[in-house]
């Protein structure tokens, strides 16, 4: 099924006026892929995430998991006896810095797909870059709608927040019946949390409840005492919260510090063990919907969920299970390939292009559960959850607790 050639050009458009506006960023966007052999040695897969700037709190638990599940399926052969290896490039925060990364992963180190960027903003400039080079990516935490539309090449194992989100407002009521009036803040600089307001706005007007602000912010600001303050004078009963960790853990501690003891759900952003870091005890009580959880029955889950847990004494978050499922779908689609035509025979652009159709045909039993494609690349997936914050006593750590 092909997909619309207008948005990815409209994309790709977009994409050059960004780098050519970034400052210092000279990186130009030119695409070339001239090697005409076949892969030889470890198979590459690029890894595009923050690991630098305030998204690498978002960015880490990608890499982590990624780095994981290298270990787990070479530990089993690899692709059929090959490994293969992660190359990790930082995308930074920015888009900028996720068309740098995909530059240097297409045409420097020439890998046969990619996992990434982190924010659903970066996607939006940097997989026309690799549509353009005919490239597979896989987007692991890319929840915006529209991403899989943005070419042919573009996929995401990471479920749409129109799916997502609304459980976490329905989990909130059905906890407080009495929940009647509502406050909305969003960070207006980033695509995915724009998005994913819209969709929270859409739940609470649907659900018969009473929008009383839309409060907006920056993922950059710190200092939230206005929004905070505009908010609470209008007595809501529930605080929904679309940014990212470092920002939106921030919001959540200075509302609680202003007095508000309503109910608060965080979005997509916030679903990451670092927010506690930020918030601390008054992250206690935040409700997120879910795309994972630890709990998910299956060998390929309580594999990866032992691993996690060994290395970093505490349970796994979504981030790095999409992450560890990303490799996964790339591993799975690349030995389905190997059995057809041996990979070292095939010159890395017809690679890329049989690759990109091996992993839409593919079903994959996950962390995240049994997952496939539709043909334009959106994941299908059937199981979803949402967690509540419970700190501990000393206020610093604590565990994403979800609700049956």
């Amino acid at each position: 099924m092909k997909k619309p050639a207008v948005t990815t050009t409209l994309f790709a458009i977009c994409a050059l006026l960004i780098t050519a506006c970034g400052g210092g960023n000279t990186t130009t966007n030119t695409v070339t892929t001239t090697t005409t052999t076949g892969v030889s040695g470890s198979i590459p897969i690029g890894i595009a995430f923050a690991q630098t700037s305030n998204v690498a709190l978002l960015g880490q638990e990608g890499v982590a998991g990624a780095k994981i599940a290298e270990k787990y399926f070479n530990d089993k052969g690899g692709i059929n006896g090959t490994q293969f290896k992660l190359i990790f490039q930082d995308a930074s925060g920015d888009e900028a810095g996720a068309i740098n990364a995909f530059q240097t992963l297409i045409n420097k180190d020439k890998v046969v797909g990619i996992i990434g960027p982190t924010l659903s903003q970066q996607a939006f400039s940097a997989d026309p870059i690799a549509e353009r080079a005919k490239v597979p990516v896989v987007g692991a935490s890319n929840t915006a709608k529209g991403i899989p539309e943005i070419g042919d090449y573009i996929a995401r194992v990471s479920s749409s927040v129109a799916v997502v989100a609304p459980n976490s407002v329905k989990a909130a009521l059905k906890q407080n019946p009495s929940i009647k009036k509502v406050a909305v803040f969003f960070a207006q600089n980033d695509a995915f949390n724009k998005s994913e307001t819209e969709i929270f706005q859409k739940t609470v007007k649907d659900l018969g409840l009473e929008l009383v602000t839309v409060q907006k912010f920056q993922t950059t600001d710190t200092d939230f005492q206005s929004q905070a303050t505009n908010a609470i004078n209008l007595k809501p009963d529930l605080a929904i919260i679309s940014g990212l960790a470092a920002d939106g853990g921030n919001l959540v501690r200075q509302l609680r510090e202003l007095g508000y003891k309503g109910a608060i759900i965080g979005g997509n952003g916030l679903n990451s063990s670092n927010v506690l870091s930020v918030c601390k005890a008054l992250c206690d009580g935040v409700m997120i919907a879910q795309a994972y959880s630890p709990e998910h029955p299956g060998e390929i889950n309580a594999a990866f969920r032992k691993a996690y847990v060994d290395q970093f004494k505490k349970e796994p978050p979504q981030f790095s299970a999409q992450a560890f499922a990303a490799v996964q779908v790339y591993v799975e689609a690349l030995r389905a390939l190997d059995t057809k035509s041996k990979i070292s025979t095939i010159p890395l652009e017809k690679l890329r292009t049989e690759l990109n159709k091996e992993i839409l045909a593919g079903k994959y039993n996950t962390p995240l559960g049994e997952i496939a494609f539709t043909p334009v690349g959106e994941v299908i997936q059937k199981d979803f959850y949402v967690a509540q914050i419970k700190m501990e006593k000393d206020g610093s750590t604590g565990k994403f607790a979800f609700i049956k």
